[in-house]
């Protein structure tokens, strides 16, 4: 992902609150199950780390390969991961031309 598009999302996720949690569990199966989920439906999600906070990059990097997503950034203990939808009619994020 370039620097442009990371900026892009960046800028979009601003507003958005946390979709998933990841607890003192980690990243099982539950959270991968409930990431790809929410990507699904918003394919824009922020996903909050409550524990592991000197293991943020790792976890969200694995979590990002588990749900075939982008990761975008990692600002504090907030991970955002980005998947666009297949189908362009069901896109809810339209990148601009020059992004793609």
């Amino acid at each position: 992902m370039n620097s442009a598009k990371r900026n892009f999302l960046r800028k979009r996720a601003h507003s958005l609150k946390p979709v998933v949690m990841v607890g003192k569990q980690g990243v099982d199966e539950r959270v991968v199950k409930a990431s790809f989920e929410a990507l699904l439906a918003h394919e824009l999600i922020k996903v909050k780390f409550q524990d592991f906070h000197d293991e943020e990059d790792e976890l969200a990097l694995s979590l990002a390969q588990s749900t075939a997503s982008e990761l975008v950034a990692v600002i504090g203990h907030i991970a955002i991961l980005f998947k666009q939808h297949d189908d362009p009619k069901k896109q809810l994020i339209h990148l601009p031309k020059h992004l793609k």
